[in-house]
């Protein structure tokens, strides 16, 4: 919570409070699959395989669906901005029709799993919007609304919206869905126990050796033998895939707040404009709905991130009347160079370990895509998309190699530039409190915080993941690395990998 102006964080993360911590395992287990995360990819995983009869055990950092999916705008789509006309040009009709089929499925899916286990999760169904107030962007539109019917969506290109003001054009997607997705996952978490699998929570996974059975190794020095492991933590923690110089990090933030009953839009809104806007309402009090409303995307360790909560505010201020916000927090995504999400085999050389990552920002459907597809693949079933997601696809990072290149030449900036500009104060003396800075001390570049009552925590500057410098997200408390978005609390601690070591203490 902000204490300054009384502003909440998450509101997915407040109104679905966790049972007591799951513990971590007290000695050496073995099971049939371990998977690594317990956001959506992870439990959806756990959840099919645990329904087929295998034994899998969770292992989570931290709490279960706390960390991007606690933070998501909560919208269930296969329409993805605008994805579709660019997935005809670069991977062919069928490849654009194997994409909305396997994230419709999702959606389908998605449905029938709250039905059975009877989950209250706030779950209605919504029509999906892509939208531009620019009438420049009409073309581009309406090419998305034909790409998108061609893959088999029931997609048109409207200009009429249920939102409070006018815009040039729009596609639309109907029986789409919207959820509170924190209550979805939990109860997942829950009925998987039941049958037999297990969840531990804390558990900070830093190892991992393939075989036959892999084993991987906790922070604590548990080891966990599997015959199967799925890395589902958002970014990969283990590189020897590379998969790092095929994922790009953004952070979007994301302020809520209710609006009455008639001002709040019933469908799902995003427009790629003014650094992405989306927007959607979930049920509330009486009379009210919450209005959630993301964009303002940025690198992480790169913005000024109160001034754009400010002007993410005030446009859902200008736009919907009565809105004022009550929540904001943040979220962080990755996304894949050549567009498509990375689910399957850890690396070429994999047998029994695989990878979900790289949603894009849409990893609800995505998520319970690969949930689906991991176990298909871990089961030896066919799936008609598997080798649309395939991690070890080369062709279309060929085909889409300007984002490949684009993205590589943004690494190498932050790895060489910013050790020669990083240094934003000669002394801890100017920091001020509640704000943190690179400083030099002793020829070696630290991060200094000074919290709110004047005490100074001094860590390393480098990124334990590649070694990148960090830098500071005031308006979140944190460090952040631009490189690969590993995010660290002023006291070191890991907050988001893929860094699985804290940042070093510096003695000032």
């Amino acid at each position: 919570m902000n204490t300054e102006t009384g502003i909440q964080g998450s509101y997915w993360l407040q109104t679905a409070p966790p049972p007591a911590p799951a513990p971590p395992p007290s000695g050496d287990l073995s099971v049939d699959v371990a998977v690594v995360g317990g956001g959506i990819a992870g439990l959806s995983a756990a959840w099919e395989l645990a329904r087929e009869g295998r034994e899998v055990a969770v292992l989570e950092a931290d709490r279960l669906a706390a960390g991007v999916t606690g933070r998501t705008s909560a919208k269930l789509t296969a329409l993805h901005t605008l994805i579709y006309d660019r997935l005809r040009r670069t991977r062919g009709p069928e490849g654009a029709r194997l994409y909305a089929q396997s994230q419709a499925a999702a959606i389908r899916h998605a449905a029938q799993v709250v039905d059975e286990l009877c989950i209250e999760c706030d779950w209605e169904e919504a029509a999906a919007y892509t939208y531009a107030e620019d009438p420049g962007r009409v073309a581009e539109l309406r090419a998305e609304a034909e790409a998108a019917r061609e893959a088999g969506l029931p997609a048109e290109f409207v200009t009429e919206t249920d939102l409070p003001f006018p815009v040039a054009g729009a596609v639309r997607v109907v029986d789409q869905a919207q959820f509170h997705p924190r209550k979805y996952l939990l109860a997942l978490a829950d009925d998987l126990r039941r049958r037999g699998s297990t969840v531990y929570e804390g558990t900070r996974v830093v190892g991992l050796t393939e075989g036959e059975p892999c084993v991987l190794t906790t922070d604590a020095g548990v080891s966990v033998r599997a015959r199967e492991v799925i890395v589902a933590t958002h970014y990969p923690i283990f590189d020897r895939a590379l998969l790092y110089t095929r994922l790009s990090p953004r952070r979007e933030l994301v302020v809520a707040g209710p609006v009455g009953e008639d001002v709040a839009p019933r469908g799902m809104y995003i427009t790629p404009e003014q650094s992405t806007r989306s927007v959607r309402s979930a049920p509330y009090r009486d009379g009210t709905r919450l209005l959630i409303v993301t964009g303002e995307h940025f690198t992480p360790g790169t913005a000024d991130v109160e001034e754009r909560f400010d002007r993410l505010s005030a446009w859902a201020s200008d736009r919907f009347r009565g809105f004022t916000p009550t929540h904001r927090w943040a979220t962080q995504d990755n996304d894949s160079t050549d567009t498509v999400p990375l689910v399957g085999p850890l690396h070429p050389g994999s047998r029994h370990t695989y990878v979900a990552t790289g949603f894009g920002g849409w990893g609800l459907s995505g998520g319970i895509m690969a949930g689906r597809l991991l176990s298909d693949l871990v089961n030896d079933r066919p799936v008609p998309w598997d080798g649309l997601y395939d991690p070890r696809r080369m062709a279309s990072v060929a085909r889409e190699g300007t984002s490949f290149l684009k993205h590589q030449a943004q690494v190498a900036q932050h790895f060489v530039g910013d050790r020669l500009s990083a240094v934003k104060s000669d002394s801890p003396d100017d920091i001020a409190p509640g704000d943190g800075a690179v400083v030099r001390v002793g020829g070696r570049q630290c991060a200094v915080h000074r919290d709110e009552s004047g005490r100074l925590q001094a860590v390393s500057a480098r990124c334990t993941h590649l070694g990148c410098l960090v830098a500071f997200n005031r308006a979140e408390q944190a460090w952040e690395c631009p490189c690969h978005g590993s995010r660290f609390a002023p006291d070191g601690s890991i907050l988001q990998g893929p860094a699985v070591r804290p940042l070093e203490q510096r003695d000032l």
